[in-house]
This record gives structure tokens, C-alpha cells and sequence, in this order.
């Protein structure tokens, strides 16, 4: 019992399908990549602002060299400051205090932009104004898919605490990079982890002596927004995507699988339980590999079907060679047995020895063929010059045949195939033999040699009847024959022209027959040569 587990095409498809999710893992990529980019330009563009606000700044020590009146610690103060968030409103103060805040607080307000915090702070870390906001008004809100998300990254949030922690000031190495003369920027979480804060802080410079710095803060929700949404379309893409591409691969698989069981029942409806070829297969006309498949079935199952018959024709092909012969020796010897005087047994002997000779030249044909096939894989192969072959055999066969007339061409310039020129002279034996014993009397019989491209042509004409359509495409196969059965005549088995094809397949040849004016052509085609 065949108890391995069926693996089919669309399961192997569905598989291959999963290919498909590297996909949206590059476009993964691609979203971090820019999220990575617009940190960046959001780090450049607060690093413009701080500029900005501090070139407005500059040279002018007055606004920065008060204190304020209330001597409590940094947290307290920076913490008030933030809390009140009154972008311009000033703190109880001196005259001189009082105008230096309003008119810092005028600078930003001017330059005030939504979801910033802008504050200045003088080189004794001291917070002397500051503006606007790091959470934004108005948060849309989050849609299904952007739920569903949140399971994968977590969603930006306006509730955040967005106070100053302790070591957002004295310790921040914005400032302290800004104090120190130089534009620095920081990435950092706010006190509850809710969020991520990007400051900036630019030096303001009094002459060569920097007396304090501008920071503009953001946080990154703007761009995990972004994030956000480009994930969103990704997921939507990728879902249509994998819903189209698995769509299409199940459609494939079922029509590819629909044609390979159509294939396979037709295959074994075709070849019954003996192993015969009951019936011809379809061959498709399709231009992929199924259709090779299908055209490579049809031509196996026809040569299957040309095989049985051969098989099946074999045996009354040899009972009807075989039966006159034994005939013949049987009623010799019957009669010898009878005859009375040495005359009649002389006869009856000679009629004996006649149909043991028949039986003889019966058993050697049907050996020929066996042994050629078992001796040319042994058979050396050579270069020669096949016109000396052709011209040799020609003039034997002028003896051998007295009452043939020969007709020979050939060409001027040597003609060289690979092979081996005895089996050369063999094959042209074969054909010769054929023409001669189908010739018309008083013809002559053509036999020639050209040269036709890469190709040496070998062929051999005969004038006579022409050749039976139905047989013209099997008559190089096994014990095919178009003889008439004659009594008396030498047995043909019709393994002359297999013989012949043979040696031209082991030449790298191809051998054919074909009606001409007034008999058949018979031409091997070899190829050259150098």
C-alpha cells in the first residue's frame, strides 16, 4: 500500500508563492530607510529654525543677561516654564528683566510653528522664554488597518508627558555642544516612553563669547505618521497583490494539473492490461513542455503500436517462409522412402538438399540483422573517401549481374565520411539488391554519388513500379517486404532495408525512399567530413 502523502501542483505553487513575501519585507525596508531620511531632514530643518532664531539673537547681551527674580532650582523653573506655555507672557521681573523676556518672547512668537517648542536658555542654564507646543491639536483618528498595525509598530500618541526631565538641560549635549560654540542635536524619549523627542540647539553669539542658546524641539509623531500611513498602503498593496498572484498560480495549477490527468488517462486508456497499444494517443498541439510531453507520448505509444504489429505479423510471416520449405523436405524424403530406382532418389535428394539450402538462407537473414546491430557498437569508426567504395562496389556488381545495365556518377573531388567504408559497401549491397530485383528489364540501374552542402548523397534509382504509399514510411523497418510470395523464389524477409538503415544511422545518417518519373529513388544522405 502507497502510503506517501501526495504532494500536488498547487500545494508546490502555493508554496513557491511564498516567495512573494519578500515583497512587502523590502517594502518594509524601504518605509524604515525613509523614516531613517526624514529623521535626518527633521534634525536639519529644527537646526535651520535654532539658527534662525539665533542670528535674531545675536550681539545683543542685554536680552540675555538678566536673571530671573525667583532663585528655585532648574527643574522647578524649567517646569513652570513649560506648564504655563504662554509664548511671550512674562514672568513677574525688574523693568530691565521684564522688556529683555517680552522681547525674546516676541522673537518667537514670531517664529512660532505648530507642534515646536522653541526655548532659549542662557549659559547659566537659565530658561528665559520659550514657545509653543510639542503635542499637536488636532490627532486624527485611527482608522481599522492603523489598528490593526498598532499589533506590528506601535502608533505615534499626543499623550505623552511632555515636561522637561532632569537632565534635559544641564545635561543635554545639545546644549552643551550649543554652549560650547557649536550646533548640536539629540534624539530622545520623553519621561513616560511615549514618544521621541528631536531638539536641536544652535550657539548665540555675543562677539566671540557665546552667552547662551536656542532649542527647538519636535517630536517624531509627524513622521510616524507618515510611517504609518505608508505602511498602511503597503499592507493594502500587499494584500491585493498576494490576493491577485494567488488567484492566478491556483488557476494555473488547476489548468496545468487538469491537462497532466487528461494526459495520464489517456495514456493508460491507450495500453490495455497485456501491454498492447489499443489506440492511438491525441497529440497536443500546444507550444509548452505538456505538449512536447503529449507529442513524445503519441510518438512512443505509435512506435509501441508498429512493434506489436511487427511481433504479431512475425510469426505467420516465418510460417509462411517456413512452410515451404519444410514442405519440400518432408515430401523429398516421403518420396524417397517410395522410389524405386537410384535416378528417382538422386532427384528426391537434391529437392531436400534444395529446401534445407531455403532453410538455411532463412535462418542466416534473420541473424544478419541481430548480429550488425550487436557488431556496430564495436565497429571503429574511420575517415574516408566513399567515391573508391562506390566505384569498387559498382564494378562487382557488373559481374555479378551480367544482364544489369549500370549507370554510375560521381563526383571529381574526393568525397570523406566517417564510418567504416565495409559497412559502406554493405549498405549499397542492400540497396542495390532491392533495385535490381524491382527493375524493369532492359533498364539501366542508376547509381550515384554527390555532394549536396555539408551532405555526401548516396542513392540508387530503378526503373519499375513504384512504391505503395501506405508501406512507404515502414519500408525500413524489420521484416516489412512488398515482394509477392512466390513458390520456389528465394525467401525474402525484408530485413534488407533495415540492414541499410542501420548503417546509415551509424553513420549519423538518414536513409529514404521515394517515387521518382517511372520507379523509386532510394538515397542515404551522410554527412561530410573535413
Amino acid at each position: 500500500m502507497n502510503t506517501r502523502r501526495r504532494f500536488t501542483l498547487r500545494a508546490k505553487l502555493a508554496l513557491v508563492g511564498l516567495v512573494l513575501l519578500a515583497l512587502p519585507y523590502a517594502g518594509y525596508l524601504y518605509v524604515r530607510e525613509m523614516e531613517r531620511f526624514l529623521l535626518a531632514a527633521q534634525e536639519a530643518t529644527l537646526v535651520a529654525t535654532a539658527r534662525a532664531v539665533a542670528t535674531a539673537l545675536h550681539d545683543r547681551p542685554a536680552l540675555l543677561g538678566f536673571k530671573p527674580r525667583q532663585e528655585s532650582d532648574l527643574r522647578r523653573e524649567a517646569e513652570e516654564e513649560l506648564r504655563r506655555l504662554t509664548g511671550g507672557e512674562s514672568l513677574p521681573e525688574d523693568a530691565v528683566g521684564g522688556l529683555a523676556y517680552d522681547e525674546i518672547a516676541a522673537i518667537l512668537k514670531g517664529l512660532e510653528r505648530a507642534n515646536s517648542r522653541i526655548w532659549v536658555v542662557n549659559r547659566t542654564y537659565r530658561v528665559l522664554a520659550l514657545t509653543g507646543s510639542l503635542k499637536r491639536a488636532d490627532q486624527p483618528e485611527a482608522r481599522l488597518l492603523q489598528r490593526w498595525l498598532a499589533w506590528l509598530l506601535s502608533p505615534p500618541t499626543e499623550d505623552f508627558d511632555d515636561a522637561i526631565a532632569d537632565n534635559a538641560i544641564a545635561t543635554g549635549r545639545e546644549i552643551l555642544a550649543a554652549l560650547a560654540g557649536a550646533a548640536g542635536t539629540r534624539v530622545r524619549n520623553t519621561r513616560d516612553g511615549r514618544a521621541v523627542v528631536v531638539s536641536a540647539a544652535h550657539p548665540i553669539w555675543v562677539g566671540d563669547e557665546v552667552f547662551g542658546a536656542v532649542v527647538v524641539e519636535e517630536t517624531t509623531n509627524p513622521i510616524l505618521s507618515l510611517r504609518s500611513l505608508a505602511l498602511e498602503r503597503l499592507a493594502v498593496l500587499t494584500l491585493a497583490a498576494f490576493a491577485l498572484a494567488a488567484g492566478v498560480l491556483l488557476w494555473f495549477a488547476t489548468r496545468i494539473s487538469a491537462r497532466i490527468r487528461r494526459l495520464r488517462d489517456e495514456v493508460e486508456a491507450a495500453i490495455d492490461a497485456r501491454g498492447r497499444a489499443t489506440r492511438a494517443l491525441t497529440a497536443s498541439e500546444a507550444g509548452d513542455e505538456i505538449g512536447d510531453l503529449s507529442r513524445g507520448f503519441s510518438t512512443v505509444l505509435a512506435r509501441l503500436s508498429g512493434y506489436n504489429a511487427y511481433l504479431e505479423s512475425l510469426a505467420g510471416r516465418l510460417s509462411h517462409e517456413l512452410r515451404t520449405p519444410i514442405a519440400v523436405v518432408r515430401s523429398s524424403l516421403e518420396n524417397l522412402r517410395a522410389a524405386a530406382t537410384p535416378e528417382e532418389r538422386r532427384i528426391y535428394l537434391e529437392r531436400a538438399e534444395d529446401g534445407l539450402a531455403r532453410l538455411a538462407t532463412i535462418l542466416a537473414r534473420m541473424t544478419e540483422a541481430s548480429r550488425l546491430e550487436q557488431s556496430l557498437s564495436a565497429t571503429e569508426r574511420g575517415r574516408y573517401d566513399a567515391v573508391p567504395v562506390v566505384r569498387g562496389c559498382v564494378e562487382g556488381y557488373r559481374s555479378v549481374y551480367p544482364a544489369q545495365r549500370f549507370d554510375l556518377e560521381l563526383p571529381a573531388q574526393p568525397v570523406r565520411v566517417e564510418g567504416a567504408p565495409d559497412l559502406l559497401a554493405q549498405l549499397l549491397d542492400k540497396l542495390v539488391e532491392n533495385a535490381v530485383d524491382f527493375s524493369a528489364a532492359g533498364e539501366p540501374l542508376r547509381v550515384s554519388l554527390s555532394v549536396e552542402g555539408a551532405a555526401a548523397v548516396l542513392s540508387v534509382e530503378n526503373r519499375g513500379p513504384a512504391l505503395p504509399e501506405e508501406i512507404r514510411e515502414r519500408l525500413f523497418d524489420s521484416m516489412i517486404t512488398v515482394r509477392d510470395p512466390r513458390a520456389g523464389a528465394e525467401p525474402h524477409l525484408g530485413l534488407g532495408l533495415y540492414v541499410a538503415r542501420l548503417i546509415a544511422e551509424f553513420h549519423a545518417g538518414t536513409i529514404r525512399a521515394e517515387n521518382v518519373a517511372g520507379g523509386v529513388r532510394v538515397a542515404a544522405t551522410l554527412p561530410r567530413t573535413l
